[in-house]
């Protein structure tokens, strides 16, 4: 059995890490570069990096910051935002980042999706996922949560997994800061509809929501920000707690 990974995510905005509830009221979560060192060090299996005003301001994913964090840290490392070109996703690679994570740019465009993976293989391509539910369907979301799309979010992932998406970062907007648990119906629904690894996001408030996450909600990966980031959760003892809970971690 593949070990469940805790992904600890840092959402920058103007250089600094921030954490909201349901995507508003921003507030300040320390250095970027300072905590992705703190994490590489205290058992984080991975990180993920989002430049959260990135697609919204038009603006290209901080490629400087990119290069700092990937030299201050030895584990695997996913960037997104405003990504939308093969060139934009070289740049990103070249400065460090193992990964990249690709949201809107991929709804507009899915063909993207199919370019990426041809030129720099399945394996390196995360497409993320905002959605929430409307009227009982879950309703995938752009620009940081603000635009609705008319995409089923299981159908959408399933295409993004024909068209050479390696994972799938599936965010409940309505579970996103609220530490009420992640959304283990619909994440279970996506790991049976799916043949590649799904990351959970939005909801981690205490270490039973990561055990709830992997057993109910067959997620191959959890991410979290403010429980990380605040120090409401140490990795290494949630990953002890896991190992109880007979789910396989890397300590």
């Amino acid at each position: 059995m593949l070990t469940k990974r805790i992904i600890p995510c840092l959402d920058i905005k103007n250089g600094r890490t921030v954490k909201g509830v349901n995507f508003v009221n921003l507030r300040d979560a320390g250095d970027p570069v300072e905590l992705a060192k703190i994490y590489s060090e205290t058992g984080a299996d991975e990180l993920v990096f989002l430049d959260i005003s990135a697609t919204e301001e038009r603006r290209k994913t901080l490629a400087n910051m990119v290069l700092q964090i990937a030299e201050a840290i030895n584990i695997p490392f996913t960037v997104g935002g405003g990504i939308s070109s093969v060139e934009d996703v070289a740049v990103l690679l070249k400065n460090g980042a193992d990964k990249v994570s690709i949201n809107s740019s991929a709804v507009k465009t899915p063909q993207l999706i199919n370019n990426l993976a041809a030129k720099f293989g399945s394996q390196c391509i995360v497409v993320a996922i905002d959605a929430k539910q409307i009227d009982g369907d879950w309703v995938v979301h752009l620009v940081g949560g603000k635009q609705p799309t008319t995409l089923n979010l299981f159908d959408w992932a399933l295409e993004a997994e024909k068209r050479g998406a390696g994972e799938i970062l599936f965010t409940s907007m309505d579970n996103d800061g609220t530490k009420d648990g992640f959304a283990n119906e619909a994440l279970k629904k996506l790991s049976e509809t799916l043949n590649i690894p799904i990351i959970a996001s939005g909801g981690a408030g205490t270490m039973n929501h990561f055990t709830d996450t992997f057993k109910l909600g067959k997620a191959d990966a959890a991410l979290a920000a403010s429980v990380f980031h605040f120090k409401e959760i140490e990795i290494s003892e949630l990953k002890k707690e896991l190992k109880t809970q007979e789910i396989p971690v890397r300590l």
